[in-house]
């Protein structure tokens, strides 16, 4: 059963009513997740040490790494899609837009796991109270991203490649998973004109999330550097998108 309060706080769902975005420290994340089952956080972060290299980043970088699934969400019911290709139009991904990109896909077992179902359907569950103004749809197309991003001294480690731009979707969510031995990836939001800034923030501890209403405004993050070098130094996302099927 889905638990009737679908937004974290009020002044969450005011900044998102308001600005088009939100940053949700992890204490108040954790809370609202933990109302959808949330369990072995740990295990479930431990999996970000088995992602595949991405293949297909135009810029030649060999820094990011991934898995990738989509699911169907109506109301409760969560019901994995077969594997297929991640497509982003040029229109939003200048970089690496318009092509078909295959990724290896999310583990059977961490498409399972109680963390990511719960932070599937709390997500879901936001989406379908913050969109009431729209037709609600019979179902959300959800692509879910494991990301890390590999930092070194010799090499720029973008988060955002694509730099400053929208995903094509409805609803973005952001959480942190892990930040190891990095500084920098600040992540900003700009209005539509892509000029002004409208706020910034650093997610930092597990489970800080971002919430982006992608019709109304644009998000990036700044390149990540290796605190020490000598050790190794990542940020691991998870990206979890929401759109109207």
């Amino acid at each position: 059963m889905t638990p009737s309060c679908t937004i974290p706080t009020a002044s969450t769902e005011q900044q998102i009513t308001k600005d088009g975005f939100a940053f949700l420290p992890a204490q108040r994340a954790k809370t609202w997740l933990e109302s959808y089952g949330l369990k072995d956080w740990q295990g479930f972060a431990e999996s970000w040490n088995d992602l595949g290299v991405d293949l297909y980043m135009a810029d030649g970088g060999r820094y990011r790494r991934r898995r990738y699934a989509t699911f169907s969400i109506t109301g409760d019911n969560l019901t994995r899609k077969e594997h297929q290709p991640h497509y982003q139009s040029r229109d939003y991904n200048v970089l690496n837009g318009g092509v078909e990109r295959w990724f290896s896909p999310i583990t059977d077992e961490i498409g399972h796991h109680p963390a990511l179902t719960a932070i599937l359907q709390a997500s879901s569950s936001m989406a379908d109270h913050l969109s009431s103004e729209r037709p609600q749809p019979a179902s959300w197309h959800v692509e879910v991203h494991q990301f890390r991003i590999e930092a070194a001294n010799d090499a720029d480690a973008l988060p955002t490649p694509e730099g400053m731009h929208r995903d094509g979707v409805d609803w973005v969510f952001v959480f942190m998973v892990n930040r190891c031995n990095i500084r920098e990836g600040v992540t900003s939001i700009h209005a539509l004109d892509q000029q002004t800034v409208l706020g910034s923030f650093t997610l930092t501890d597990p489970l800080d999330t971002a919430i982006v209403d992608d019709h109304r405004v644009y998000h990036g993050v700044t390149a990540v550097e290796p605190e020490d070098p000598a050790h190794p130094a990542y940020r691991d996302v998870l990206v979890v998108t929401l759109r109207y099927e």
